[in-house]
């Protein structure tokens, strides 16, 4: 009998890219090295295989394979204009031609600072004033300046007790991801206080190991207990809803009393029928930019994502559910907005 070769020990192994149905990408003479990340590593399999579990590794990093470039097809939405790259330059020839190109890009770079008072009647006392931070799709290499834009507007911060962070922080969706890690490594020392995180439709779960090493607390499908004094409250995250379909609420909410106030970060607010049915008291999301490129009064030409508008930028509510989806930091596509600045957000937890 003849044996097969078998895999290198902790190597996750993929079927042939035509036999995964990449022919759309690109023609069978065309190279499809820059739509893919780097190989995982063995030791980096390994520790996210301990992290997150065989199952959901695998599946990840199986649909990354697959669709992590498609531009139709695949998650929550039909069409995903951030993988159409012919049409990238057609709309930054547009905006020059209509004299906007250069206002939109400094627009991008000017972020806002936000407040969003959140009252809850279940808030233990101890956790009233408690502010967290909101930061969304920074996507930070996009170009050279816009990590500079994202610490200018840290270093204008007021106190706040914990930082998070609802995923996109690079710009491709595929390809190496080496100088968005560079990039959040630079903006890491402004951020105050524990920092916790989830991923987006643009990021890699390859990226986990070296954003936890950055003092980034991860939560894939998680949940962390927040104490002061005698008194707690949880925050959980899943991984992303949007295009990978990587979430799961019931494993984030396992270790969540029935009883206890609790903070969802998605980074799609396409979440919220989960959410409030989950009993969570608040979801903080971004990935729709508040639309980036807008009629004037803010009307968005495209949000990206099965939700309300109304659920799409700013605060919200559904049932008990209260939410806010932020228009993020970053910028995406190209680096304009237009009639939509970019924000980073204090909420502030208020007991009624």
């Amino acid at each position: 009998m003849r044996m097969q070769p078998t895999q290198p020990a902790g190597r996750f192994s993929f079927p042939p890219m035509e036999a995964a149905g990449d022919s759309a990408l690109a023609s069978k003479s065309t190279s499809f090295a820059h739509l893919r990340c780097p190989p995982i590593d063995p030791e980096t399999y390994r520790w996210l295989e301990r992290r997150v579990g065989r199952c959901h590794l695998n599946q990840r990093l199986g649909i990354e394979h697959d669709f992590e470039a498609r531009v139709f097809g695949q998650g929550r939405t039909l069409f995903h204009i951030e993988n159409w790259y012919s049409i990238h330059g057609l709309m930054r020839h547009t905006l020059k031609l209509l004299w906007l190109h250069d206002r939109g890009r400094e627009n991008a770079r000017t972020i806002t600072i936000r407040h969003n008072e959140i009252r809850l009647e279940r808030l233990p006392r101890a956790f009233d004033g408690f502010t967290l931070l909101h930061i969304t799709d920074l996507h930070l290499d996009i170009a050279e300046d816009i990590p500079h834009a994202l610490i200018d507007a840290l270093d204008r911060v007021d106190d706040y007790d914990i930082c998070v962070l609802t995923g996109d922080y690079r710009a491709k969706t595929f390809g190496p991801y080496h100088q968005t890690l560079a990039a959040m490594a630079m903006v890491r020392p402004y951020m105050k206080g524990p920092v916790y995180g989830v991923l987006g439709n643009h990021d890699t779960i390859r990226m986990v190991p070296e954003l936890e090493k950055l003092g980034i607390h991860m939560l894939l499908n998680e949940s962390v207990a927040l104490t002061r004094g005698d008194a707690t409250i949880y925050l959980a995250g899943i991984d992303d809803p949007h295009y990978y379909r990587a979430d799961n609420i019931e494993k984030a909410t396992d270790q969540i009393p029935e009883d206890a106030v609790s903070i969802l970060l998605s980074h799609s607010p396409e979440m919220y029928r989960h959410a409030a049915y989950a009993n969570f008291d608040v979801m903080l999301s971004g990935h729709t930019h508040g639309g980036q490129i807008c009629l004037p009064g803010r009307i968005p030409l495209m949000l990206n994502a099965k939700a309300p508008r109304t659920f799409c930028n700013g605060p919200w509510r559904y049932h008990s559910l209260q939410g806010y989806t932020s228009a993020g930091s970053g910028v995406s596509i190209v680096d304009v907005r237009l009639n939509c600045p970019p924000e980073i957000t204090l909420h502030h937890l208020r007991s009624t």
